[in-house]
């Protein structure tokens, strides 16, 4: 039962038979009074509450579910493998260009840069005209950056279209987070978030991979035109495989209610076992209606004709436009959305750093390896995003579900939290372990084996969890907690590949490494702060009007 709705006595309702303060976030999982929910095979609450209408992707098959989760995954997959592939370039590009390594470097750090801030228009776009025009649109321009790339012979002109894969990359950072809260029920919510971070920053590991590889053995110009081949892949498959997942929920009907006389069976039906679609009968009383059932998740439903345009029609576009330009920068002044934002910034630091760093560490004395064998090394990396997206995504929803029992079945976002400790353990561990093994030549098999291992395991954990509490919090602008996280997470970054490279050749490695994980640790200490007085955060932000949106 999500504790949301337009009506004010029916909240206060549910808060008399709950006997709990309802504010945004916190989750009703079992019956209230003479509210019943919509439940699944479990007898589980589900959150959202799904309409009893077939199109509604809460109620699609397990079909359209897969290939929907499937499409997004590629998509932002394909999106990532660009940007920061150039790592194990930076020596040709160089050469090829006449320049020096910090000027290269810059070509990782425009794109992250131009990326973040295009989000400021992509997800009002989302939100206004749907997500399939998004991502369409936006492979299309990734597409024909990856083409310039390929046949640029200038620095200009390189640069030029990295700036232009920026704005194309922007929405493989936003989408699919929109895209999941549309169609995966909040007990699933974690472990998809954590798929979704997992494959995003398991591309910026492998590209690399491939992307030395390439460059050695055919050129580096070849791994742009494979760019071009994957990202024509996922057009075509998206085209027909991504339905559009946006959908109109009134939040009055997103509480489901039925007024009955207690009984055995007075728990709502479950299609899973009935088999079949059922709509709420119409009357003007349901007092009586003891067979009134709403719809839950089941395999029946798929996405209609209309979900298949190239854009959703939207009557108050202009409205919804204005609107979502504008919720970002309120977001900036809610301290929850302000903390997975610094949290996910930072944990993401400690993989770029990794990846801005590789090459300069271990292309020189006394190492001394080639572009193919650096890339090779990110392997490590790609093992540890699964390590991560295997044990982040469970233990998470398996925490919060095992403390929301134990609160008689009131769920808080905070809830989440205790699940960053072991995660940020290991950032702790593989920041020490890389910066002071490049900074004492300590044996590769150390930094790489247990240093970038751990840099994928956090890096796939700490910003799911963090985000995911950001998104339980304040669901209805998801895409919106997503542009904040996105722009102070890129800003950040093109801050440190601007002037990683000086900092580590003046100061050494130790210094950076070390002012990262601290920065890290220390953000990912405040969910202390936030397990105890989270909820207050919310509370005061109740009469918002970003609920409405």
């Amino acid at each position: 039962m999500e504790a949301t709705s337009d009506s004010p006595k029916e909240l206060h309702k549910i808060e008399e038979d709950s006997k709990i303060q309802i504010v945004p976030g916190t989750e009703l999982l079992v019956d209230a009074g003479d509210h019943h929910s919509v439940k699944s095979a479990g007898d589980r609450v589900l959150v959202p509450q799904p309409s009893s209408d077939p199109h509604d992707p809460l109620n699609w098959d397990l079909f359209w579910k897969t290939s929907t989760t499937a499409s997004a995954t590629l998509f932002s997959f394909a999106q990532g493998f660009g940007p920061l592939a150039i790592a194990p370039m930076f020596p040709m590009l160089a050469q090829e260009f006449k320049s020096d390594l910090p000027s290269v470097v810059q070509f990782t750090g425009v794109s992250i840069l131009v990326l973040g801030f295009s989000n400021f228009i992509w997800i009002p776009l989302s939100s206004t005209f749907g997500r399939r025009p998004v991502l369409l649109a936006s492979t299309l321009v990734s597409l024909g950056s990856s083409i310039w790339k390929a046949k640029a012979t200038t620095y200009g002109s390189f640069m030029g279209a990295c700036v232009l894969n920026g704005l194309g990359a922007g929405p493989g950072e936003t989408l699919q987070p929109q895209v999941i809260t549309d169609y995966i029920f909040l007990y699933d919510r974690g472990k998809y978030n954590t798929l979704y971070f997992a494959s995003y920053f398991g591309s910026l590991s492998l590209s690399p991979v491939v992307a030395g590889l390439l460059a050695e053995h055919t050129g580096w110009r070849k791994f742009w035109w494979l760019n071009v081949a994957l990202l024509g892949a996922v057009f075509f498959v998206s085209l027909f495989a991504f339905p559009e997942t946006k959908w109109l929920r009134h939040h009055a009907n997103d509480i489901q209610t039925e007024t009955r006389q207690p009984s055995n069976n007075s728990l709502a039906t479950d299609p899973e076992i009935n088999g079949k679609m059922s709509a709420p009968k119409q009357g003007k009383e349901t007092a009586n209606h003891s067979d009134t059932f709403v719809n839950s998740s089941s395999l029946q439903g798929k996405p209609g004709r209309k979900q298949f345009n190239l854009f959703q029609l939207n009557l108050q576009a202009l409205k919804t436009l204005l609107m979502e330009l504008w919720t970002p920068f309120m977001l900036f002044a809610f301290p929850i959305v302000d903390f997975a934002s610094l949290v996910v910034t930072f944990s993401a630091s400690s993989f770029l750093i990794v990846n801005l760093t590789q090459s300069q560490a271990f292309s020189e004395s006394p190492y001394r390896y080639t572009p193919q064998t650096i890339g090779f090394f990110n392997f490590a990396v790609v093992t540890g995003l699964l390590l991560g997206f295997g044990t982040a995504g469970p233990l998470n929803d398996w925490m919060s579900m095992r403390a929301t029992k134990r609160n008689k079945g009131i769920r808080e976002p905070e809830m989440r939290l205790p699940a960053m400790i072991p995660y940020t353990t290991i950032m702790i561990l593989g920041n020490f372990v890389v910066g002071f093994g490049y900074q004492y030549h300590w044996d590769w098999r150390a930094i790489v084996i247990v240093g970038y291992t751990c840099a994928g395991i956090q890096v796939a954990a700490l910003p799911a969890i963090a985000s995911t509490y950001a998104i339980d919090s304040y669901k209805p602008v998801t895409g919106s907690i997503f542009v904040n996280v996105t722009v102070v997470k890129n800003l950040w970054g093109y801050g440190l590949s601007r002037f990683i490279t000086e900092w580590s050749v003046a100061d050494g490695f130790v210094a950076p490494f070390m002012t990262n994980m601290c920065l890290t640790a220390l953000c990912c200490l405040c969910g202390v702060f936030f397990w105890y007085k989270g909820k207050a955060m919310r509370l005061r932000t109740k009469e918002s009007k970003i609920h409405d949106t």
